[in-house]
């Protein structure tokens, strides 16, 4: 049974996860288009996506560092209220002018939001492994429930707003939803005391594990933020979509991970030794839907509707069963060299974790944008299916990884003993007689 402290976490968590995502995501279906009315180029359009991603890496880095001293519960309330202003705020940026001051706003206000989410989920993620520390990727994978519930119907619920109502509304309505969100967290999450750790992120770097699941975060982010900046121009232009419909699409993605999340936070809290193998299965599966998800060139495949969709749908599947393993891992890498358990340490993992996410989420829209404009959005696809298919290779690397790390403690082990059956035996005494 939960006890009251870990009923109200996992109640504030689900609130931080569904109305941070349910923002973040609305803008897939209608800003590009409406980006693009204002002057601006697809790459244009793909900095903005990862402007936001690079805001967010700063700020996990910065404020995972001192999680303990600005306090997680203060950051977390304090990110959710500068994410939901910059969210209203963005909405009225159709009213300024096209063309340099649009583009110049859209920067400024999506990096002050981005630094609000990356508090919000660095803080969220944090104090959720220190509350449940046996549970991580179960209650992670449980809790990805309402993110995958923000990430679906962010983009129908946007994009029929947008289509309802125009620019402003989406943004208006669902940034107020979000700034009700924080009186109830301010009442509901409970405060975690904790000591100031003298660990560093260079020192967590210096594993070659933590390096190698860091690849595989990134690969995982960056697919996600080439679909975000242009699948649903691909979608418009190819099969002749409306912004509602594109919204319809996403669910494809968002659906599986939001249901796959929870099983595999379980099975991999269950069977922690199969956590790579389950990374190598879902990387096998990002491949093949990226590589199928245009469909790449090379195959000589007609482009499908049903296709698309299904693809999506194998993605968005693939995400889950690499991401919510992750996490775990880097804590125990964490532990592995050394680092004090306690929320100083899990700051610190969750602000890597939000850093290396939002870089993948930076490379994705930016290079993902210029291969479509000088390319096409089925090469586009295919690199990502090459990212992923390089990040099963580097799942393997962690799996040759661990199985020399237990060798090298058995060795060392091993050697203890001799060393110490050496010491035992020069303090015995000695038989021969002179």
């Amino acid at each position: 049974m939960f006890t009251r402290k870990e009923i109200l976490t996992l109640i504030s968590m689900a609130s931080v996860n569904f109305g941070s995502m349910i923002c973040y995501s609305i803008l897939g279906p209608f800003f590009p288009t409406e980006a693009v009315k204002k002057g601006a180029s697809q790459t244009v359009v793909g900095l903005i996506f990862g402007c936001y991603a690079v805001s967010n890496l700063i700020g996990s880095l910065v404020l995972g560092k001192y999680i303990v001293q600005i306090g997680a519960k203060f950051m977390l309330i304090a990110g959710l209220f500068v994410s939901s202003c910059c969210t209203i705020i963005f909405g009225f940026l159709d009213r300024a002018p096209a063309g340099p001051i649009f583009i110049s706003l859209c920067f400024i206000v999506r990096s002050l939001d981005a630094v609000g989410f990356g508090a919000a989920m660095t803080s969220a993620f944090a104090m959720t492994a220190k509350i449940f520390p046996n549970n991580v990727a179960t209650v992670l994978g449980s809790l990805e429930i309402f993110t995958g519930l923000g990430l679906i119907l962010g983009p129908p619920l946007g994009g029929w707003l947008y289509q309802s109502f125009g620019y402003e509304v989406p943004f208006l309505s669902l940034g107020c939803l979000l700034l009700i969100m924080v009186p109830f967290n301010i009442y509901v999450l409970p405060s975690i005391e904790a000591v100031p750790s003298k660990d560093s992120f260079f020192r967590l770097l210096t594993h070659v594990k933590t390096i190698l699941v860091c690849y595989v975060v990134f690969t995982l982010s960056a697919g996600l933020g080439f679909l975000d900046a242009t699948l649903s121009l691909f979608a418009i232009n190819r099969f002749g979509l409306s912004n509602g419909y594109v919204g319809l699409i996403m669910l494809g993605l968002s659906l599986p991970y939001c249901l796959a999340s929870p099983l595999i936070g379980y099975f991999t809290d269950k069977y922690p030794a199969t956590r790579m193998a389950v990374l190598v299965t879902g990387g096998i599966a990002a491949t093949i839907g990226f590589c199928l998800l245009g469909p790449a060139p090379f195959l000589h495949i007609q482009s499908h509707l049903w296709l698309l969709v299904v693809m999506l749908g194998l993605i968005g599947f693939s995400l889950g069963m690499s991401a919510i393993p992750t996490f775990p891992e880097i804590i125990t890498c964490a532990y592995e060299i050394g680092f004090e358990e306690g929320l100083s340490t899990l700051g610190m993992v969750s602000g890597l974790f939000g850093a290396v996410w939002c870089t993948g989420m930076f490379y994705g829209p930016i290079v993902g944008g210029i291969i479509v404009q000088h390319l096409s959005f089925e090469w586009a696809a295919t690199v990502q299916g090459a990212l992923a298919f390089l990040g099963v290779s580097i799942s393997d690397c962690i799996t040759l990884c661990n199985v020399k790390w237990s060798g090298s403690k058995n060795n060392l082990g091993s050697n203890t003993d001799i060393k110490n059956e050496t010491r035992s035996s020069l303090h015995e005494p000695s038989l021969i007689v002179i």
